[in-house]
Formats: C-alpha cells, structure tokens, sequence
C-alpha cells in the first residue's frame, strides 16, 4: 500500500486536510484530516474535493440548469410531486454529466495508490456536513465495499446525485441554505469489522462530562448508528478510565462482509446476542482515543470506531451538536434496581405501590411511588398524587409520559420487570432524568441559581414565532397563564373527557340519560383553562381517544370494538363521523364555554382524508358551536397524507394546521410510539420526518394559513426548535416548564436569521 501523500485540484489525501478545509473537502473530510493530523488511527483514504464535482457538471453542460432547478425547487417544498419531479430532473443530469475525464483519471490514480482492487467505503461529504449548526447525517448517499474502478467511479457519482434527493433539497431550504450546493466525497479503505460502534466525550443523555459513553455491537457498526440492534452501553470515567457500568445489549445478528465484497447478515445464537462485546482494556484503548480526540478539537466528540485484526480504527469525528444541562446526583449506592427511558425529569424517593388497574389507584397513598404495567388517562388521579411513576412499558411519548411532564412528576417508562422486580413498602429513588430507579433514598444535589436572591430572573425575549403551551388540566392554567406564553397550542380533551365521564363510558351516561351532567362537567373545567388566558387564543383538540382506551371504561366492552392496532385504527376524525351524537355533545360543550370565553377555538386531530373531514366540518357547521362568530378551525398534522391533502383542506375552511410530532414520526417511520423496544428508533429529528415537516410548514405559509408543531421536540431540542423557526412555522407549543427556554431557543435563532440576512444583503 502507498503511503505517498496524493494532492491535486480534484484530489486529496487526509493527511493535507484540516478543518479550514471544510468548503472543499466537506466536513466528514475535513475531520478526517484533523484525525490523521492529531496522530490518530485513522484507515488510509483520500477525497474526491468540490472542485471535481463542480469541474464535472460544467465539462457536462449541466451546471447553469442544475442551477435554475435547484433554486425551483427550494422553493417548491411544499409541493411534493413538484419536488419529486425536480429533483429527479436533476439527479438526472447529474448522471447524464458523470465524472469528467480529467476527475477521473486523478480518481482512479488516488485509488490504484491504495493497493490492488482495495475495498473501499465512499461516503458524501457535502459542506454543512458534521458541524455545530447543521447536520446532513444520513441524508446523502453512503455505499460500503466498493470494489474496482468502474464501481468506485459510479459510486461517486451516486453520491454527488444524492445531493438533489428531494429529502436533503427539504433540509437544505428548512435551514435557508440557498447557494448552489456542491459535494465533496469521501474514499476510504473499508475496516473488516469485528467490533464497531461509537463514543461520546460527554455523555449525551445527561451531560455529564466526567463520562465517556461507549456503544458497541458485532461486525460493521452500521447495526449500531442506525438502531438495527441494542448495543451493549458502557459508562468510562474520563479520569481513571475505570469502567463505570456495563449494560449488556441483545444482538439477534450482526452484518459482516462477504467473499465477494458484499454484506453478509449472519444470525447469532442466544449465547452470542447476549454476549458481552468489549472487555475491559478494549473500552479503555477506545476512552483513549476519544479523549485524544477531544484533546485535539477543544470540545465533546461523537466518534465511529472499528476493530479489525487487533487494531481500533477512527472512522469519522464530529462535535455534539446538542448536550443537555449537566444532572447531578449523589448516591448512597451505585446499585440500579431498573433501568427505562427517561420520560420525566426530576427524582423522587418514596415506598412503593405496585398497582395494575387504575380501579386500583385508592390504594396509593400521598407521596408513594406508583409502579404500573402501563398508564393511561384514567390513571390520572393517582398519578397527581404519587411521587413518582415508573412503568414498564411505552415510550417517551406515551399518555403516562405526558401526563408526568406536565405535572411534573419523575417518570421512568419502560422499565421491564418493574411490577415484580419492586416491592410494596420498599424504598427506592426515581431518576425520571437518567431513566433509572435506585434502591434506598438518594438526595439530588442542590443547584445554586445565578440569580441571587431577591435579583432580576431573566429577561423576557420578544419572538415573532408564538410560544404556546400544552395543557391537559385546569388546576395549573392560572399558573401558566402567568408566564411570558402566547396561548395554548395544545389543549388535550382527552383527559378533562376522563373526569367528566368519571370512569364510565359515554355511551353508558346516554344510556342512563346522564349526558347533559357530562356536557356540563366538560364545558367547566374546558372555561376554567380558557378564562386565565384572557384574549390569547386556546386551541382545544377534540378526544382522541383510541377504542382499547374507551373499552377500558366502564360500560366500554359493549361499545368499542377489540382492534389489533388501535394505534391507527378507530380514533379522530373518523370516529366523529361514524358517531355525531357522541361528538355533537363535545360541540355543544364548547359553544356553552365560547359564549364567556370567546378565545377557544377547535382543532381536529388524526385526518386521514379530505371527505372525512369535509364531513366532520359539516357537523360542526350544523352544531350551535358552528354558528358562532370568530371560531378558527384547526387540523392536526399527524398523518403523513396531510403532506397532500393540505390544499383540499384550507380550501374547505380549515384555518391553521398543527404538526403533531409524536403521531407523524411513528407513521413516517412505521414505529409505535408507546413501544418500549422499538424506543431508540422513535426519532423526531429523523431526516424523513423533518422533511416532512418542512413540506407541510412551506405549504402552510404558501397557503396564507398559520401553522404550529406540538411535541416534546422543541421542548428538549433546541436545534430542532431552530429548524422550525428556518422553516418559517408561525408558533411552537411546548410543555410549561419549558416555555422561557424554548423562548429563548426561538429569540436566538430568529436573530441569527436576521444577521444572516443582513450580512447576505450588505
């Protein structure tokens, strides 16, 4: 193998990279070279720079088109088959100008300097990549065991055509990236993994930057960056290097590369899936490196890493674009009795009550810890009276999440085994923060504010994006009303629906002639959150109850049907429509809270379709609440067809959609949201989701009509509440303790929009 530095205006090795670099080697490239510059292990390569991709598509007479369509299709996003159309106009003619004879011949010299027929992984390397403000991953073309010249050459070319996928035009024009992009690719020889994984030099579920966390899998580590295995988790002390925890994963198989260069999936058998991958010293060679590359860059790193023959290979670098604020606790043991997902923050100690039926819920005392298979909203009664809650299954998304969030209650969800694992009267702590629960009473340490006391709390930052909040109970709204918020965004009904029906079903009070008594029960406590809010708006959705949720009301199995899959089946809009009597006494609640408290307006959730709800509206034009003057109706964006219909539904009196990000990103991604083994593949800012995102917030302003996102995204993300604001959506509405940061978030990146601006016009 050569080790000869290759350098030409088309080509370079790593070791001539730096970060300064980044326009033309991309970022993944320039990362690269710092790696190689800092003395680390990193597999021989080089890149194929901008200047080849942009010398390729001039010397193919496609540069001044790519262009024109480029700048069509930015603003076009939110017209999806337009944009399918453009981009595949451009991804043809990016394959139509291929890879020039002068880039070539460079390409295949660079190659032929890594050795005979060398397997080589080609990556894009597109500029914004791997930064602190932006990140491309995922969204543009990666192609391993590339072999030979011809495959080498097409494969770069794949990746510069990745460039006008229409998902990375979506991202491009949601961060106001309007240049001509142009693409950097990167040709690296490919590891034979026998381990893989990655680090992180802080800890990036709590911040903790003592730590060094390490996931690690079988074979190629593709298994683990994209969440098709649990990786085994280890905890390194960035001190000692002493092993701090080992969470040992369950790997079903693992993808290793075969005699002809291809991937090969080989099934593991249980000893193997349950296996431990790393020893002690191999976590420690691996801390090493992170540490030195954390050295080298001044600040926390996200690191890929291989091991083949003995060696630990750096196979790309990037910073921690986002950390949460450090959580400190301070334990009497180090002892974890459970481990689940953090849904909660805070933590809490207390006895236990294990319980399995809300029916159950007078058997918790004030202060316990309440442990149950599973929430729903007719836990909610003991859930405001518990200390903590722990669960042992559903996500972060879950109603019990939810609801813990808002009333501020310690939450692990997920914890399996926690209804037998804990015990009646046994004292434990609830760290709703790191998703754990500890046995014995452990004391949080106290933060010391940087406010004095009786001094000035922060200032309140002015924001053209409304911040509203999500609310489910009147008992905190006078509280909430009082904060810098511009309204509710999200007023669920599901759970004001749960006290007013008392535990019985609907049906059964119409049966027994009881509905007036529910009307009215609803219709107070919906005027009780709307009267503190004066004249800023409250957006009340409808029940969206799902039929397993209203069978397990009293009365309800001789109503509801048994769905395999209630999660998409009998619920929202649809349900109004087959049942207008039900909903009709909803309607009726709200144009009895209307008359005093005019600033309650109606949202519709979970759409499918345009005669769904050109029928729905329908019912509410003929209901007293349809009469009344100065009532906007909203629709819920939580279907993906919403990307199409949206037109259709503006066009039938539809004044303002609301993303629902936790519905979206399960039916984008195909994955349940209450599940806690499918947990680590919910993610809401999955490129595919923000795409979709981004096609339904341009379509809104396109359309004259306002739009808002509800979800804990922007509550515990601020960059995702920064791809909002780029994206030009009208409000976000985020739980109650995360108003002022979410404020702040949003003041910030509005600011930096309009300095961007400044300095584009100057």
């Amino acid at each position: 193998m050569s080790t000869n530095t290759v350098v030409s205006n088309y080509i370079s090795d790593f070791s001539a990279l730096r970060l300064r670099d980044a326009e033309e080697a991309g970022g993944k490239g320039a990362n690269l070279g710092e790696l190689v510059a800092a003395g680390l292990p990193v597999p021989p390569g080089f890149v194929v720079l901008r200047e080849g991709y942009l010398t390729s598509m001039k010397a193919g007479g496609v540069d001044s088109e790519l262009a024109a369509l480029h700048r069509e299709a930015l603003a076009q996003v939110g017209d999806s088959a337009r944009l399918d159309e453009l981009c595949q106009r451009m991804q043809i003619l990016v394959n139509k100008a291929g890879v020039t004879e002068g880039v070539r011949a460079q390409l295949l010299d660079a190659y032929r300097g890594l050795g005979s027929d060398c397997v080589v992984a080609v990556r894009s390397s597109a500029t914004g990549e791997d930064g602190r403000d932006a990140s491309f991953a995922g969204m543009n073309q990666t192609l391993t065991n590339v072999t030979g010249d011809e495959a080498l050459v097409d494969a770069v070319r794949e990746c510069w055509a990745s460039l006008f996928s229409p998902r990375v035009v979506t991202y491009r024009a949601s961060r106001g990236f309007a240049a001509d992009p142009a693409m950097a690719v990167v040709v690296q020889q490919m590891i034979a993994s026998e381990q893989s994984g990655v680090a992180f030099t802080n800890d990036p579920s709590t911040g903790e930057a003592d730590h060094i966390v390490i996931e690690a899998a079988l074979g190629q580590g593709e298994v683990v960056v994209s969440g098709k295995v649990q990786p085994d988790t280890y905890i390194v002390d960035k001190q000692t290097r002493t092993v701090l925890d080992a969470r040992i994963g369950y790997q079903a198989f693992k993808i290793e590369r075969g005699p002809d260069g291809s991937d090969v999936v080989i099934e593991l058998d249980q000893a193997q899936a349950e296996a431990r991958v790393l020893d002690d010293s191999t976590l420690q060679r691996i801390a090493e490196l992170a540490m030195a590359t954390e050295s080298h860059y001044g600040c926390p790193q996200d690191l890929e890493w291989a091991i083949a023959a003995g060696t630990t290979w750096l196979v790309q670098a990037r910073p921690i674009t986002t950390l949460p604020s450090k959580v400190t606790v301070d334990s009497e043991t180090a002892d974890v009795l459970l481990r689940g997902l953090p849904a909660a923050p805070g933590s809490a100690s207390g006895q236990v009550r294990v319980l399995h039926t809300p029916q159950e819920g007078p058997k918790l005392r004030d202060n316990e810890i309440l442990v149950a298979p599973i929430t729903n909203p007719d836990w909610l009664p003991a859930i405001r009276r518990a200390a903590a809650l722990v669960t042992e299954t559903g996500g972060m998304t879950c109603h019990a999440a939810i609801v813990a969030r808002e009333l501020a209650v310690p939450c692990v969800v997920g914890a399996r085994g926690a209804t037998t694992t804990l015990r009646d009267g046994q004292t434990v702590t609830v760290d709703g923060t790191r998703g754990n629960v500890k046995p014995g009473r452990v004391a949080p340490k106290v933060r010391v504010s940087t406010v004095e006391a009786g001094g000035a709390a922060p200032a309140s930052e002015t924001t053209g994006t409304k911040i509203y909040v999500n609310l489910a109970m009147p008992d905190s709204a006078e509280a909430v009303a009082a904060q810098d918020v511009d309204g509710v965004g999200l007023l669920r009904a599901e759970f004001l629906l749960t006290q007013a029906l008392s535990g019985r079903h609907p049906r059964d009070l119409i049966a027994h002639g009881e509905q007036d008594g529910l009307v009215g029960a609803l219709a107070t406590s919906i005027g009780r959150i709307a009267a503190p809010f004066g004249s800023r708006p409250v957006v009340y959705r409808a029940t969206d109850f799902r039929s397993n949720e209203f069978r397990g009301l009293h009365g309800g199995e001789a109503y509801e049907p048994v769905e395999n899959n209630p999660m998409i089946g009998y619920r929202g809009c649809y349900r109004y429509v087959k049942e207008p009597d039900l909903f009709a006494l909803e309607l009726e609640a709200l144009a009895r809270v209307r008359e005093r408290n005019p600033n309650v307006h109606l949202m519709i959730p979970f759409v499918r379709t345009r005669w769904e709800l050109e029928e729905c509206l329908s019912l509410i034009d003929r209901s007293p609440l349809g009469a009344q003057r100065g009532l906007h109706r909203w629709v819920m964006a939580e279907v993906p067809s919403v990307i199409y219909w949206l037109p259709e539904y503006v066009g039938l009196g539809i004044d303002g959609v609301s993303i629902g990000s936790n519905d979206l990103t399960q039916l984008v991604l195909g994955v349940d949201r209450d599940s806690d083994v499918c947990a680590e593949l919910f993610d809401e800012s999955d490129g595919a989701v923000l795409d979709a995102i981004g096609r339904i917030v341009a379509t809104a302003r396109k359309l004259g009509i306002t739009s808002s996102l509800c979800g804990q995204a922007p509550s515990t993300n601020t960059s995702f509440a920064e791809h909002l604001v780029r994206m030009g959506i009208t409000s976000v509405s985020v739980n109650p303790d995360a108003i002022g940061a979410t404020r702040r978030s949003v003041a910030a990146a509005e600011r930096r929009l309009l300095l961007e601006s400044a300095r584009g016009g100057a």
